[in-house]
């Protein structure tokens, strides 16, 4: 058996998890007049008095309570109670402080509410994702518009880590989840083949 990671340069995975990650924290990658593509009004958040208005993910919830991270500015609220969220689920909603202490929010409105598959499916980057791959370093991502709605992230990678680094994608669930919120997808779609992943985000 020969080794396909001969003479390629390794990509550490905690490094291209924290390339993935500051997506969703404002720093996206961008093309080529250094303007942020896939914006989109699903993440934005408005805030007044405390009460905000935005996108969140829930990244946890039981029976007594619930955590939402808002997709625009990666705020985490703890709310007091839980009316009913699922985990890993995507809401449009009405946040503010809990009084007297504030120190955990209330939920005031719900909007609207989604969930979000993430699956890796066994069909192969488009070409355009297959371009955009070879233009840049293994490790580099590249984030764009789709033609229609959503937005699409190609990494490029050593041909022999391609099955590492698609793992390291979909395990990392909550950026995957808060990258939906923002693209206002309802599926992350993850497809490969060796040296190329590329995560789509539709509707």
């Amino acid at each position: 058996m020969t080794d396909d990671t001969h003479g390629e340069e390794p990509v550490d995975p905690a490094e291209l998890a924290a390339e993935l990650a500051a997506e969703v924290d404002g720093n996206s990658p961008t093309d080529g007049d250094d303007t942020p593509t896939g914006a989109s009004t699903e993440g934005t958040a408005t805030s007044s008095g405390g009460v905000t208005q935005s996108t969140f993910v829930v990244t946890h919830a039981d029976d007594d309570s619930a955590m939402l991270r808002d997709a625009a500015t990666g705020q985490v609220h703890t709310l007091s109670e839980n009316p009913e969220l699922d985990a890993e689920t995507v809401v449009k909603a009405t946040v503010a402080p809990e009084p007297p202490m504030g120190v955990t929010d209330e939920l005031r409105e719900v909007t609207d509410e989604r969930s979000v598959r993430i699956e890796a499916v066994g069909e192969a980057p488009t070409t355009q994702a297959r371009r955009i791959a070879r233009d840049q370093e293994p490790g580099e991502v590249t984030r764009q518009e789709r033609a229609g709605d959503g937005e699409f992230h190609v990494i490029t990678v050593p041909e022999g880590q391609t099955e590492i680094a698609v793992e390291d994608v979909m395990n990392d669930r909550e950026t995957r989840l808060l990258q939906a919120a923002r693209a206002g997808a309802s599926l992350v779609e993850v497809r490969s083949e060796p040296g190329v992943v590329s995560v789509r985000y539709l509707p």
